[in-house]
């Protein structure tokens, strides 16, 4: 299977190499976080040479043995070299219980540069001061960004083809080694359950995975659409899904715990204060959602606003859908003292469309840069100050 560097991932370990903190690298399953791991160790390996790895891998047999907190400990403790400076990297670590014993106490020493990775549900964000007395640094992983997608299939045709491809396709590169698109299909769809029905589950202890089913199909059949638990949990009811809003408001957080959806919460623009209602939920990879509805109301405009939402928060941006008197703006995107107002849309060649997406932003009245992303297939260029961006060319910037 090919494979490409992930030089932003890369380049953030590289920054990272040599600091105090425990390194733990979080994203859905099958996002690349192993790759990114081994990615790592190449370059150490090859631009120093007083190093020692010390690397344990659970899915491999070879380490079967060391499955208990204190014998991994021990193993990490008998691989210590003295001067020289020691790297420990365990991945999947959550198949070792009782492994934040181990990892602690090894941070405690001071001897080690520690990085782990592990199965998303078992190692979540939100376990993680939990989890970890010392302090640590997450780096969270997504799936292949549309430039990535285009590294890999450098060779196959021209930026339109390949952005109408990765809009079905998604960024899960494991499904890129099939050749039928039924195999595909599966692949993305099996880890899809395997998050679902046995990572939650597992994590979770729940009884019943019909809900939790049924919920993660409506989110993904209402991206971009204002959603809230108790009308989650009016419209399953209806459709013979019995559940309550306290049950759904319980398993939209598992979701978001485990990478699969991102919750946008939203911002009131005028009266600069965040409002606590309804939010959106958007889809960790778009290419799940084809996986599992099929072309079942395949709205384009939705899936590109899908699309975008994740590429704002790869780039590191917070992201809110802004409100604005009765208007709604669908990103307002802030990173450090930037932000950005940004509308996204499928064609906006009809005039009443396009005068639909750039009303809200003219009503802005502060300096912040105003943006539309649309599939356009033209050069950026400018309205009244709105700067108008094909979503392919914004996709390959910066």
């Amino acid at each position: 299977m090919k494979t490409i560097v992930r030089t932003k991932y890369l380049d953030r370990m590289i920054e990272l190499n040599g600091t105090p903190d425990i390194k733990i690298i979080t994203g859905i399953r099958r996002s690349g976080k192993s790759k990114l791991m081994q990615a790592y160790i190449e370059y150490l390996k090859n631009h120093f040479e007083n190093i020692n790895i010390i690397f344990v891998d659970f899915m491999d047999l070879a380490y079967e043995g060391i499955k208990e907190y204190h014998a991994l400990h021990t193993y990490v403790e008998d691989h210590y070299q003295e001067d020289k400076i020691n790297y420990l990297f365990v991945d999947e670590v959550q198949m070792c219980p009782g492994f934040e014993l181990a990892i602690n106490s090894l941070y405690s020493r001071g001897k080690y540069d520690i990085y782990i990775t592990g199965s998303n549900a078992f190692l979540l964000s939100a376990d993680l001061a939990t989890l970890f007395t010392g302090r640590y640094i997450e780096i969270h992983v997504f799936p292949f960004s549309f430039k990535e997608y285009c590294q890999y299939f450098d060779e196959a045709g021209d930026t339109d083809q390949l952005f109408d491809r990765f809009a079905i396709q998604g960024g899960l590169s494991g499904s890129y080694a099939y050749r039928t698109e039924e195999d595909r299909v599966n692949y993305i769809k099996q880890v899809y359950e395997t998050i679902v029905t046995r990572d939650l589950v597992q994590k979770y202890s729940l009884p019943d995975t019909l809900v939790l089913q049924r919920l993660g199909e409506f989110l993904m059949d209402n991206i971009s659409n204002l959603t809230s638990p108790n009308k989650v949990s009016q419209m399953l009811t209806a459709n013979a899904t019995a559940t309550n809003h306290v049950t759904i408001g319980k398993y939209i957080k598992y979701l978001c715990n485990a990478f699969v959806f991102y919750d946008i919460k939203r911002y009131d623009i005028r009266g600069k204060k965040y409002l606590e209602s309804s939010e959106k939920f958007y889809l960790c990879d778009i290419g799940i959602r084809y996986a599992v509805l099929g072309s079942r109301n395949m709205d384009y405009g939705r899936v590109y606003e899908n699309i975008v939402c994740i590429e704002l928060l790869r780039r590191g941006y917070s992201v809110y859908v802004g409100k604005l008197y009765q208007k709604e703006i669908d990103f307002v995107a802030q990173r450090g003292s930037e932000k950005i107002y940004i509308q996204v849309s499928d064609n906006i060649s009809n005039p009443d469309t396009f005068e639909r997406e750039s009303s809200p932003l003219l009503k802005i009245r502060d300096a912040y840069p105003k943006i539309i992303i649309a599939r356009t297939k033209h050069d950026k260029y400018s309205y009244e100050g709105i700067e108008v961006y094909d979503i392919a060319d914004w996709l390959l910037r910066e």
